[in-house]
């Protein structure tokens, strides 16, 4: 970066992520116009460190997921013996439609999208029949 943020810039762009005050509050608290703000999302130096903001918020979403899938996953299969039918059902139906099933790094992955309602119905009836 050739050009430096001002303080304040900096200050507007932490506090945007800091995740207590909503964009226009942020603005008013630094006594930012509408016009300066938008002024400063047309400064390419402000939008990077912007964007990096964003793409860091990004990757602490995927970490704490990433986290708690496996806990997220155990709870679900619970729930497929819930005594609670309707509980059971949707508990299979989040299973089935899970985005993605982790593989190696290098393998392409495999989407929930791709298992045919077949596929889904031997599944369900398979958990079905464990069950009793």
């Amino acid at each position: 970066m050739s050009k430096k943020l001002s303080k304040k810039q900096l200050r507007v762009i932490e506090e945007l992520f800091a995740g207590e005050l909503g964009e226009q509050a942020v603005l008013d608290k630094y006594k930012i116009s509408r016009k300066t703000f938008n002024r400063w999302l047309a400064d390419e130096c402000f939008v990077e460190q912007f964007n990096e903001r964003v793409e860091k918020s990004f990757r602490q979403s995927r970490l704490i997921i990433a986290r708690y899938a496996p806990l997220a996953a155990a709870k679900l299969v619970e729930l497929t013996a819930s005594d609670k039918e309707e509980t059971a059902r949707k508990a299979c139906l989040d299973i089935i439609s899970m985005h993605t099933i982790p593989h190696k790094s290098n393998e392409r992955q495999v989407t929930g999208d791709e298992i045919s309602p077949e596929t889904a119905s031997k599944i369900l009836a398979a958990l079905a029949e464990e069950e009793s």
